[in-house]
């Protein structure tokens, strides 16, 4: 009869709002611990995204680079004859390049310059997805007209706001006096603090050193219902070695292993958030082990009544899962706001996304499992004979 009454009781429950005070503080704790971690994946995700978003929006069903382009930051060319290839294979509607460089821009208040990615294009066709640029890309035909970035770092100047009340802005881009004659929006990032589109006649101005027939990226639009990665294939096989090509996602993942892989960027985000996990692993285990140290005494009474260590075991777990939602909870929404306060202060696209609320959930879930695993321990070698 007590067996039966006891498993209805909700004891692991119970034992934590008995000490409301060591509950609040393995509450902060675990609130702590999961709060570093959604910073530590917030960023790494947000500065990836980042770093790609420009990759992701161009208009084009295949991309030609160098193969030895790793980074906008560091651009390699290609000749634009291989581009012009392509037209001769069956499914290649048209073909378009895209000129990348790193110019100064000169912020007309300050008078300081500072460097921002410039992008050439053919004002007469598509090469980007951005709802403005298409807008406005027939400003571009005229020499000297750029469209500037507007989700760039401030140091480049109120651009944005100045021309969204007058409709005009002139500053210098390389010493070169430029008007903006459209904004859009992408974002800081690794390579560059910003970015200006212009056209390809004015960016050989801006950049007498390049050559016309070198560009850096070849836009590949097929015709509609063609299998963009039988074409792929087909010209990766037939086309020389010095280009390689890639979908504007595959694009998009070289530059992002670059900054994972190449650099120590990876490394330090993801040492953070084991740091955080490990940190969660040992307040949640001071908490159980004291909390079973204090109540040894019952525990070795259940343990005399013929409780088994799995019993109490799923006691442990069940304060170690109480523990895990009470601190995710309140995490979660404090990094929620962080993540806006972090948007507006860097401009980064960082945001609360389904799969990492989930990600930290099971971590959490996990870490204070693995706690109450290793608190067991102290019950385990518990001896009611010894504890009476």
């Amino acid at each position: 009869m007590f067996f039966q009454s006891s498993r209805k009781t909700p004891l692991a429950w119970r034992q934590l709002m008995k000490e409301k005070t060591r509950l609040l503080v393995a509450v902060a704790g675990i609130t702590f611990a999961d709060m570093l971690m959604f910073i530590q994946l917030g960023f790494e995700s947000a500065l990836f995204d980042a770093a790609i978003q420009p990759h992701r929006n161009l208009a084009a069903d295949l991309v030609l680079i160098n193969p030895q382009f790793q980074t906008l930051f560091s651009v390699k060319s290609f000749s634009r004859e291989r581009l012009y290839q392509t037209l001769g294979y069956e499914g290649v509607k048209s073909v378009n390049s895209v000129y990348i460089g790193t110019g100064q821009w000169r912020n007309p208040q300050t008078r300081l310059d500072r460097a921002i990615l410039v992008w050439g294009i053919d004002p007469a066709q598509s090469a980007f997805k951005f709802p403005e640029v298409q807008q406005n890309q027939d400003h571009l035909k005229q020499l000297h007209q750029v469209l500037f970035d507007q989700a760039g770092r401030p140091e480049y100047g109120a651009v944005g706001d100045i021309f969204q009340k007058t409709g005009n802005f002139d500053t210098e881009l390389n010493n070169q006096a430029i008007r903006v004659r459209g904004v859009f929006s992408n974002g800081a990032s690794f390579a560059a603090d910003g970015n200006v589109i212009t056209s390809d006649s004015t960016f050989l101005q801006l950049f007498p050193e390049r050559q016309r027939d070198r560009v850096e990226v070849g836009l590949i639009t097929l015709n509609p219902g063609v299998n963009a990665d039988k074409v792929r294939s087909q010209l990766a096989a037939e086309l020389p070695n010095d280009v390689s090509v890639l979908t504007p996602e595959g694009f998009a993942q070289i530059e992002k292993e670059y900054w994972a892989e190449g650099t120590g960027i990876g490394f330090i985000f993801g040492l953070g958030v084991v740091v955080g996990f490990i940190v969660g692993i040992v307040i949640v285990y001071q908490i159980l082990y004291s909390d079973v140290s204090e109540h040894l005494p019952e525990y070795a009474t259940l343990k005399a009544m013929g409780y088994r260590d799995r019993y109490l075991l799923g006691v442990l777990l069940q304060e170690a899962l109480f523990l895990a939602v009470l601190g995710y909870i309140p995490a979660f929404f404090l990094s929620f706001g962080l993540y806006q306060l972090a948007y507006a202060a860097t401009m980064l696209p960082i945001a609360m996304k389904v799969e990492r609320a989930l990600t930290v959930f099971i971590l959490t879930v996990i870490m204070c499992s693995f706690s109450g695993a290793i608190a067991m321990r102290k019950l385990r070698t518990a001896d009611p004979a010894d504890v009476f």
